[in-house]
């Protein structure tokens, strides 16, 4: 099967349109690739500057220095409580409403 003259005469009139369709192919494929790299690149700049949860740590070093006051008898406030009571209990063994009173003539 021979290519005639005329059929070569169509084929170089298409030549042009074929070749535009394929450079547009090629366009189109690098600008969907440029589109989606801005993208990617949007979206790590928010990830970049959004503030993150941060993960439950748990018993930190506060749960540990609360620890450490309990064993070494109690916390701050525990201490000045047990340090009230003890002036109160001074005070009424100091103010007692009978003392002075009674005399003892007993002995």
């Amino acid at each position: 099967m021979a290519i005639q003259p005329l059929d070569l005469q169509v084929m170089f009139n298409q030549l042009d349109n074929i070749s535009k369709a394929q450079t547009s192919q090629r366009e189109s494929l690098a600008i969907q690739q440029t589109i989606q790299n801005l993208h990617i690149q949007e979206k790590t700049q928010a990830d970049i500057q959004a503030v993150n949860e941060s993960p439950d740590t748990g018993d930190g070093a506060e749960a540990v220095k609360d620890r450490r006051a309990r064993s070494q008898g109690g916390s701050e406030q525990d201490g000045k409580q047990r340090k009230n009571k003890q002036a109160q209990e001074e005070a009424r063994r100091l103010w007692d409403p009978l003392l002075g009173k009674n005399v003892d003539i007993s002995g």
